[in-house]
């Protein structure tokens, strides 16, 4: 079995390929990555000795990169990782989203349909539901919640997903979705809360907090998201949408505190800053179907997760030290130069 993975030197693309790696001796893993800001190669480090393992630098964007490597793997699955993801970055730059989320994902399929492969999978976001008032913890995203976006991160998302199953419905491809919740663990880019908070905590630095810190956001630990995605390509229905959810509801602001308690530091790091344009309330998922279906239920407790979590970023200090000072942007030429993989 070869399953093209595409963002895979990402955060939840490397944890997929590490976790398929190890769970299957006999697949070829395929990473597709175009190492944008958020992609990073020595992430990849520890499998790219792997005989069962391929990295091709390129951009799902690019029909000719696309179709060349569909023709030479010849992919039996598709998981579609690759995105822009950050909200703030799209409300500063929303066409960059548009193209890679949109016109990438459309660049996949019709290679997907003219290659003939199994399943492809787009793994999507809950903030294509936009968000959930605080003051009513009974209300939950289902997968039959209307899209209602905030952002042009998650228009642009929900715009792919709908595409997903317009090609699915228009032209019998074999699809699957995932609509996951906010993910944390090790690899995670340092712009992001948890690992930004755990950087500059450890470096005594202000820890921003938008707003009052009250938003809250349903957490997932990645590896038990991997082993849902793992689940759906194998064994989800096609042209379904699978919510996946971690059951951890925090505010932003006590995870803040849970990090500083756990480093050590002192709260006063803690700096309120001007909120977020559209900053979505709560998030909070409903995994009823996936566990329904496909027997998946979450594995890690928050207040588990968050520690082993800290623990990997002061054992790792040196992945996102060279993150924070651009050094990892150079890993590539370093490694390979102008050389095709």
């Amino acid at each position: 079995m070869t399953v093209i993975v595409t963002g895979g030197a990402g955060f939840i693309g490397s944890n997929f390929i590490f976790y398929m790696l190890g769970k299957y001796p006999g697949y070829r893993i395929v990473c597709l990555d175009k190492l944008t800001y958020a992609g990073n190669l020595s992430t990849l480090a520890p499998v790219m000795g792997d005989e069962r393992f391929r990295f091709v630098k390129a951009d799902i964007c690019s029909r000719e990169d696309v179709d060349r490597l569909f023709a030479e793997e010849k992919p039996d699955i598709v998981v579609n990782f690759a995105a822009e993801s950050h909200v703030d970055r799209s409300i500063e730059d929303p066409g960059v989203f548009l193209n890679t989320n949109i016109i990438g994902t459309q660049t996949l399929m019709d290679a997907c349909r003219k290659h003939g492969i199994k399943r492809y999978h787009q793994v999507s976001t809950d903030e294509v539901y936009g968000d959930l008032p605080l003051d009513r913890p009974d209300l939950f995203f289902t997968e039959e919640t209307p899209l209602h976006t905030s952002s042009p991160y998650s228009a642009s998302k929900a715009a792919a997903d709908l595409l997903v199953l317009a090609y699915h419905r228009t032209y019998g491809l074999p699809v699957t979705i995932s609509r996951c919740s906010n993910n944390y663990g090790p690899y995670h880019f340092p712009e992001k809360l948890i690992p930004l908070v755990i950087a500059n905590a450890l470096n005594d630095k202000p820890l921003p907090v938008y707003g009052k810190g009250e938003n809250v956001r349903d957490w997932l630990y990645v590896e038990d998201h991997c082993r849902a995605i793992d689940l759906v390509i194998h064994n989800g229905r096609e042209g379904e949408v699978y919510n996946i959810g971690g059951h951890n509801e925090m505010r932003n602001i006590d995870i803040v505190r849970m990090i500083c308690k756990e480093l050590g530091k002192p709260e006063s790091l803690i700096t309120y800053v001007t909120d977020r344009k559209g900053h979505d309330l709560r998030y909070a998922i409903d995994p009823t179907k996936i566990h329904r279906e496909l027997g998946w239920l979450p594995g890690t407790r928050f207040a588990d997760g968050i520690k082993k979590t800290v623990k990997w970023y002061l054992d790792n200090r040196e992945w996102w030290e060279t993150i924070i000072s651009g050094e990892y942007m150079d890993y590539y030429e370093k490694m390979y130069g102008n050389n095709e993989i």
